[in-house]
């Protein structure tokens, strides 16, 4: 009954999804990244192993950087979906609170 409620008064289900996808994307660029780092091996590179010498192997045609500034644009949306979920939560408190 309560679960109604919420879903008519604030879109906390559309933010709960909004977070969901944006976990997996950042998930997807971090796999893209890794991969393009170790010469498309599973995994991240530790410093001191075969083929991390610091240089980013781009042979599997990733670009490192326009990955990372997708990811950079990931990580703010995650954060202000997430807040407005908070507020949405906020909202419903305050209007149960007798």
């Amino acid at each position: 009954m309560i679960t109604g409620f919420i879903s008519r008064v604030v879109p906390a289900a559309e933010l709960k999804d909004a977070l969901d996808i944006g976990t997996q994307r950042v998930r997807a660029i971090a796999d893209r990244v890794s991969k393009a780092s170790l010469q498309n091996q599973d995994g991240f590179a530790l410093p001191g192993t075969p083929g991390a010498s610091g240089a980013v192997a781009n042979s599997s045609g990733v670009d490192i950087e326009s990955e990372m500034i997708s990811l950079a644009d990931e990580q703010l949306r995650y954060e202000a979906t997430s807040k407005l979920l908070s507020k949405a939560y906020d909202q419903v408190r305050t209007a149960l609170k007798p």
